[in-house]
């Protein structure tokens, strides 16, 4: 068997679709269903009920990717401990971030980091849940987390504090002043667990939901349209000219913001290179970033 085959199956049988395994892959999906078929014949063995739902793992299937996890682990493991002694500054680093930091802070970061090392190409995954980097999924992670896993190593550069805004359409049609009587913007159930959705459950149980999204910028946007008041970090919020800060920071929210990698990976030329430079990069950004701004405009 060629691992290469293996890695095809693997990302069926995780996907349960060709079409998402073709996503982790990055071919297209008749490259997936043409590798499959062919190592379905290679075996004389039906790996897979193609089943309009999806595709599901026949019990032949199950006995073989249960071997290939295993094998997967050991290969992604060695990769990961021999790329932790590259010392080259150059090659690529895979970046994971959240949809309001790549709205907001990361891209100058980003820009300034290519113009210093040319040689590093950066690949970045806007994703609002904390990949897997022990699976190579990504090389850095930058978000804001309360309690990073313990398996990933790095930083905090310091607080991220979240205030209350609206657009001032909105705030001109309705002059009601306790939080809870306004119309809200909210985060839907993918994002139930962040300090956002937490507090807007504690606090605002009662109050109209005018728009419920999967994504904190996609709420920004919604509270400068006017759809209604919206919970957010104040670099988001405080960098928008269109919204208006109604309510100073508010502490049961309050989270940090992390630069995490995986410990064999730490001791990497430019991931090191990466993660200190836009760690120093995003802690100038601090009184943003701690919602001092935020203060000062809700007065």
């Amino acid at each position: 068997m060629e691992w290469n085959d293996l890695r095809f199956v693997l990302a069926v049988a995780e996907a349960g679709s060709l079409a998402g395994a073709a996503r982790a892959l990055r071919v297209n999906h008749t490259t997936v269903l043409r590798r499959i078929t062919a190592f379905e014949k290679g075996l004389g063995l039906r790996l897979f009920e193609r089943l309009p739902t999806g595709y599901v793992l026949t019990a032949g299937g199950r006995e073989l990717i249960e071997a290939a996890r295993h094998v997967n682990d050991i290969i992604v493991g060695l990769e990961r401990k021999l790329a932790g002694q590259d010392l080259r500054l150059s090659g690529t680093v895979r970046v994971t971030t959240t949809d309001s930091l790549m709205g907001s802070l990361l891209p100058d970061v980003l820009a300034a980091f290519r113009k210093a090392h040319p040689g590093i190409q950066l690949e970045v995954t806007i994703s609002n849940a904390l990949l897997n980097l022990s699976r190579r999924d990504a090389d850095v992670a930058i978000r804001p987390a309360e309690n990073p896993p313990d398996h990933l190593v790095g930083r905090s550069i310091g607080k991220v504090a979240f205030a209350v805004y609206a657009g001032g359409d909105y705030l001109a049609r309705h002059k009601k002043t306790a939080l809870a009587d306004h119309q809200w913007v909210a985060p839907d159930d993918s994002l139930s667990g962040i300090s956002i959705a937490r507090w807007m459950r504690a606090e605002l149980s009662n109050s109209e939901v005018t728009l419920r999204a999967d994504s904190v910028l996609g709420l920004k946007l919604a509270a400068e349209a006017g759809l209604g008041l919206a919970a957010l970090p104040c670099y988001l919020g405080d960098t928008s000219p269109r919204l208006v800060c109604v309510h100073a920071p508010i502490k049961a929210m309050e989270t940090a913001l992390w630069i995490l990698t995986h410990d064999d990976l730490r001791h990497t030329a430019r991931i090191r290179t990466f993660t200190e430079f836009a760690a120093n990069a995003l802690a100038q950004q601090r009184p943003l970033l701690e919602g001092k701004l935020a203060r000062a405009r809700s007065k």
